[in-house]
């Protein structure tokens, strides 16, 4: 009675060692964003120069999510999710420090990697530390966490700077790290990886990322390089044909760095094709919205911003209940519902006019907020569950590059879209541009809610 106590009370401060971690690596993903401008000027450098402290960071963490995915079902996964934080403290301190903004983007590059250990291994943690009965609570919690750090990032990040230096939103991360480091080694039991005998496919690794890296550099930087540059869609053919090549080394290793068969179970293939749509409309409300609300409208940035939080405050507080409705009931009919509702937010959207009232656009954007996080929880929570226990990290892996390589088409569709309607004259064009990208995006959910809805039903 006594030990099985401990252990319910056990898994809820694996909960909390996950979510602090959680919360430090969302907040540090948005706030970055949010000084800039700071940060060009106090290193005297230009824009494009800067940005890459923000290119650098994603392209590392979306190049290397599925190889210590991979790694954490082989050597384990608390020992990989450490390692990270290790890194992730180191790279932020390193960052905070940085002379010269090479050395801020080399920096930010190295602290990639340990949030990309993070990122692969921590759904793979709560959910062989949750029984499938509460897997999708736990995730859902965890995903409230995640929109509670990119809620909070911009507000905290402007402050930190404009109190401070823009060094103390990259020191902030240390006592937080270590905070969720103490943690995490006090609470998240230890675990041996399933598959220690194996070797680890070094080969399929490098060329996974090489090509991830290539085709996300592209999709990245097509609106600044131009789409039909010889360098854009150069990168787009080589990145694909370096993709084609790693599907073929996968099909012929004996243990292979993405298990493809992964990708034969119906409710794990549509699960992770409905999160890359998902987040395909999510960003490319991130990327218009600002356009319209302060270019179009004439809010200033924190106007707008305290606007736009209204999508994501909606996110956290649904996200958890969407996931324990999906233990019961399953995750079809919530996953579903949710695309559905972003789909009809996103067609709202797309009907936004130069005097629409902000109450209505808060209104719609907590509607996008609500499908969001009806979906997340529960998509997650199928996805994690339909997978193997000795593929759980790869699996995570798999979800997190989905939310990437959906977070880079959703702005870059957005983006092209804006840009080939606007032209060089933004005008009365740039609402017009914003709405067709919004109408975009409502496909995009409505697509994502169709694949969704015949995924099956997931083994309880």
């Amino acid at each position: 009675m006594v030990e099985n106590q401990r252990r319910i009370e056990a898994k809820w401060f694996v909960l909390l060692s996950v979510g602090v971690g959680t919360f430090m690596s969302a907040l540090d993903g948005s706030v970055v964003n949010t000084i800039l401008p700071v940060i060009r000027t106090a290193l005297k450098t230009d824009i494009s120069t800067v940005e890459w402290a923000v290119t650098v960071y994603l392209l590392v963490v979306s190049g290397l999510l599925l190889t210590f995915g991979r790694l954490g079902d082989l050597r384990g996964h608390k020992q990989t999710y450490v390692a990270g934080f290790v890194i992730f403290v180191l790279g932020s301190a390193l960052s905070g420090a940085a002379p010269s903004v090479v050395l801020l983007v080399a920096f930010r590059a190295f602290q990639a990697i340990g949030a990309t250990m993070l990122f692969a291994n921590s759904p793979a943690i709560l959910t062989k530390n949750f029984p499938s009965s509460q897997r999708g609570q736990a995730l859902g919690m965890q995903a409230a966490m995640t929109y509670l750090g990119l809620t909070a990032g911009p507000s905290l990040g402007g402050w930190l700077a404009e109190s401070f230096s823009w060094r103390a939103v990259f020191y902030i991360n240390v006592p937080v790290g270590l905070l969720a480091l103490g943690l995490s080694l006090r609470f998240i039991p230890n675990d041996r990886g399933e598959e220690q005998t194996q070797r680890f496919d070094l080969a399929g690794a490098f060329v996974l990322l090489v090509g991830l890296v290539g085709l996300l550099l592209a999709l990245n930087q097509g609106s600044d390089w131009g789409w039909s540059s010889p360098l854009v869609l150069g990168l787009i053919a080589g990145s694909l044909l370096v993709l084609a090549v790693f599907a073929a080394l996968e099909k012929r290793v004996q243990a292979p760095m993405l298990d493809l068969s992964l990708f034969s179970r119906r409710v794990f293939s549509s699960a992770a094709a409905s999160a890359v749509l998902n987040y395909v409309s999510l960003y490319s409300i991130v990327f218009l919205m600002p356009f319209y609300l302060i270019q179009s409208r004439g809010l200033d940035p924190a106007q707008a911003g305290l606007l736009l939080t209204a999508q994501p405050l909606v996110m956290a507080i649904t996200a958890p209940i969407a996931g324990t409705l999906s233990d019961r009931i399953g995750s079809r009919i919530p996953a579903t519902s949710g695309m559905a509702i972003l789909a009809v937010a996103m067609f709202l959207l797309s009907r936004l006019g130069p005097t629409t009232p902000f109450s209505v656009v808060a209104a719609y954007l907590a509607l996008a907020g609500l499908g969001i996080g009806v979906f997340i929880s529960p998509n997650t929570s199928a996805l994690m569950g339909d997978a193997p226990r000795n593929r759980q990290g790869i699996a995570a892996g798999i979800l997190a590059t989905a939310r990437n390589v959906g977070m880079v088409l959703g702005v870059g569709m957005a983006g092209a879209i804006l840009t080939t309607i606007m032209g060089n004259d933004p005008g009365p064009r740039l609402i017009n541009g914003v709405d067709a990208g919004f109408l975009a995006g409502a496909f995009a959910a409505a697509l994502g809610s169709l694949i969704s809805s015949v995924r099956g039903q997931e083994e309880k």
